[in-house]
C-alpha cells in the first residue's frame, strides 16, 4: 500500500514592482501620521485618520505588513471622540466639520473594522437630522479639496447611511439615499474633487450601471498627457487628485488596475514619490487651527499632503493582487 500524501500548498511569489514597492514606503509613513495625531489631539481628523486608514485596509490580504494594531488605536480614538459628542448628534448639532466630519468619521470607523453600536448610530441620526430639506448635503466648509466639495459631503453621508444604518434607521436612511441619488444625476461637478464623488456617490446609491459609466468617463477623459490628474483644470497634475480619480475609478467605475490609463496613473504616482515615501501637495486652504507637527513631512503643507499620500497609496496598492 501507498502511504497517504499530504500536498502542501505554498503562497504565490510576491512580484515586486515599482507601485508595491512606493506602497511599502508610504504605509508606514501614514501610520505615524495617524498615531501623530491621535497622540497630541482628541479630535477626528479626516486628513491624518481617514486616509492613512483607506490605505492600509486595502493593504491587508495583498502581502504588506499587517495593522491590526493601527486599526484598533484609531477605532478608539475615533470613538472615544463620537461618546464625547454623542447628544450633539443625536440632537442634530454635530461637531465643527458638520456634515463633512460626520461622513469622513463613519468612513474611518468602517475602515477600522469598528461594530455598529450607540455611537455610529448617534451619528446617522444626526446625518439624518441635517438638512433634511434637502435633496443632498452641502458642505459648511472651506478647505479645498477634502471639506469644499457638496458632491463629497454627499457621496460620504450616502456610504455612512449605506452602511452604518441601524434597523429602525433604515427607512429614514433610504429616503435620504434615494434623494441624493436623484441629486447626483442632475448635479453638474466643476472640478476633480467633485467628479471623483459624483462617481463614488452614483455607486454607493445604486444608480443604473449606465450613470455609473457615464461618470467614470467625466473622471477618466481628465486625465492628462502626464498621467496625471489636477485638483483644477488651472492646476498641474498632482498625487491628490491623481490618487482619488484611480482609487474611484477601480472601486466605483469598475477600472482594472491593469488598464492603459491606471498604468500611466501609477507610473505618475511612482515618479512623483518623495525618497521619504510621501507625495509633497502644497496647501491652499486657509489655516484656522493652531500649527502642530503630527509626524508627517511638510510641515504647512502636511495635512493635505497626508490625505494626498494616502489616496495615493491606495491606488498603488490596488494594483497587488490579493493573496
Amino acid at each position: 500500500m501507498f502511504a497517504a500524501l499530504t500536498l502542501t500548498l505554498l503562497p504565490a511569489p510576491t512580484v515586486v514592482t515599482p507601485a508595491r514597492v512606493g506602497a511599502a514606503r508610504a504605509l508606514p509613513l501614514l501610520a505615524k501620521a495617524a498615531a501623530g495625531h491621535a497622540e497630541q489631539k482628541t479630535c477626528f481628523a479626516c486628513h491624518n485618520q481617514a486616509l492613512p486608514l483607506m490605505a492600509h485596509r486595502a493593504a491587508v490580504g495583498r502581502g504588506f505588513a499587517a495593522s491590526d494594531d493601527l486599526f484598533k488605536a484609531q477605532a478608539e480614538h475615533v470613538a472615544a471622540f463620537v461618546g464625547s459628542n454623542r447628544e450633539r448628534y443625536l440632537k442634530g448639532q454635530g461637531t465643527g466639520g458638520a456634515a463633512d466630519t460626520a461622513g469622513y468619521l463613519l468612513f474611518t470607523l468602517e475602515q477600522a473594522g469598528y461594530p455598529p453600536d450607540e455611537k455610529t448610530a448617534a451619528v446617522v441620526e444626526y446625518l439624518l437630522q441635517v438638512q433634511a430639506d434637502r435633496d443632498h448635503w452641502k458642505t459648511t466648509s472651506n478647505r479645498p479639496p477634502t471639506e469644499a466639495s457638496t458632491f463629497a459631503t454627499t457621496a460620504l453621508a450616502v456610504r455612512a447611511l449605506k452602511t452604518w444604518a441601524a434597523p429602525e434607521q433604515k427607512e429614514r436612511a433610504t429616503k435620504r439615499i434615494t434623494a441624493a441619488r436623484g441629486w447626483l444625476l442632475k448635479a453638474r461637478p466643476a472640478d476633480t474633487e467633485d467628479r471623483v464623488f459624483r462617481l463614488f456617490g452614483l455607486k454607493a446609491s445604486g444608480a443604473d450601471e449606465r450613470d455609473i459609466a457615464a461618470a467614470a468617463w467625466d473622471v477618466l477623459k481628465t486625465q492628462r498627457a502626464d498621467g496625471g490628474w489636477g485638483q483644477l483644470d488651472t492646476m498641474p497634475s498632482d498625487a491628490y487628485a491623481t490618487g482619488t480619480a484611480l482609487v474611484a475609478l477601480h472601486q466605483a467605475g469598475g477600472l482594472p488596475t491593469d488598464h492603459p490609463a491606471y498604468s500611466r496613473g501609477v507610473a505618475f504616482l511612482t515618479k512623483a514619490q518623495l525618497a521619504d515615501g510621501s507625495w509633497h501637495v502644497r496647501s491652499r486652504s486657509k489655516p484656522f487651527q493652531p500649527y502642530y507637527e503630527s509626524g508627517f513631512p511638510h510641515e504647512k503643507d502636511q495635512f493635505i499632503s497626508a490625505a494626498a499620500t494616502g489616496w495615493a497609496t491606495t491606488a498603488l496598492v490596488l494594483t497587488a493582487p490579493a493573496q
